[in-house]
């Protein structure tokens, strides 16, 4: 299902229209929009809070934006931003497809979302808390970020159970299978951060000496996704099994038209068999 509903909430990242819509209130940037975006339903925050909910970011990349940010848009501004730029975004994947397959797909997608744990999930938890959308993209936008952001709660609690640091995470990550030519950058680590993280995961056995993952760190990080996805499936396990099946056939042709703006190397992770 996180392959379903995550194109879905990734437009608001990657679609020309949610960029215009944060340029639209003063949020010119990449960075700016995205920080201001996402960290929106928390409020006028400082960084300090961002940095630990959003795990992977040099520290110093965060403070760059916040809580300067909060002088070009107000939280209230940037989320109204965000829910018309993704909005506009699913109107142009999904114009063809009839109003009754959109109204099913936000109402079981809203269920689920409404079916959430919140306790020790604060991204998760103040995005549950938003207002409903008034129609039916809107309910399904934000349905699909309310359980992204509850996922990836329960995958950041599950990483810092390794005892790996945000910057050996996403270093090994890409030793293993991402690429550290658009990570590192995107993340805003340092070269000399890189490779000092990188030395020490091979002091601890994640690495080869030769930068290799070990067998050990494979088996760890397998373990660490099995319990994100346990930690994710409470509002499958509530929409029960025939439901779960039908929102999947709804939202598959929603999804495999979001994946057509998602970079093949994007942060996300998503598995490159669902952007055909």
């Amino acid at each position: 299902m996180w392959t379903l509903f995550e194109p879905v909430h990734a437009v608001t990242y990657f679609h020309p229209r949610a960029r215009a819509a944060y340029e639209a209130v003063g949020l010119r940037g990449y960075w700016r929009g995205y920080f201001a975006g996402r960290a929106a339903p928390l409020g006028p925050t400082t960084a300090p809070p961002v940095i630990a909910a959003f795990f992977s970011f040099a520290p110093r990349m965060v403070a760059r934006a916040l809580p300067s940010v909060w002088r070009l848009a107000t939280p209230e501004e940037a989320l109204r931003a965000r829910l018309t730029g993704a909005v506009q975004a699913l109107a142009e994947f999904t114009y063809e497809l009839p109003e009754s397959h959109l109204v099913e797909a936000a109402d079981l997608l809203e269920e689920a979302a409404g079916r959430v744990e919140i306790a020790g999930r604060v991204l998760g938890a103040v995005n549950a808390a938003l207002p409903r959308g008034e129609y039916p993209l809107a309910r399904l936008w934000q349905a699909a970020t309310t359980l992204r952001e509850h996922r990836g709660d329960g995958h950041v609690a599950a990483l810092v159970t390794t005892g790996l640091d945000p910057v050996e995470v996403v270093a090994w990550r890409c030793r293993a299978d991402q690429s550290r030519e658009f990570h590192q950058p995107a993340r805003g680590w340092t070269d000399e951060e890189w490779s000092a993280a990188e030395e020490r995961l091979v002091e601890r056995g994640w690495l080869t000496a030769d930068r290799e993952p070990t067998e050990y760190a494979t088996a760890t990080f397998r373990t660490v996704e099995e319990a994100t996805d346990r930690a994710a499936m409470g509002p499958w396990r509530a929409l029960g099994a025939e439901r779960t099946e039908r929102l999947r056939e709804l939202l598959e042709p929603i999804a495999r038209r979001c994946h057509t703006v998602i970079p093949r190397q994007s942060p996300i992770g998503l598995p490159a068999a669902q952007a055909s």
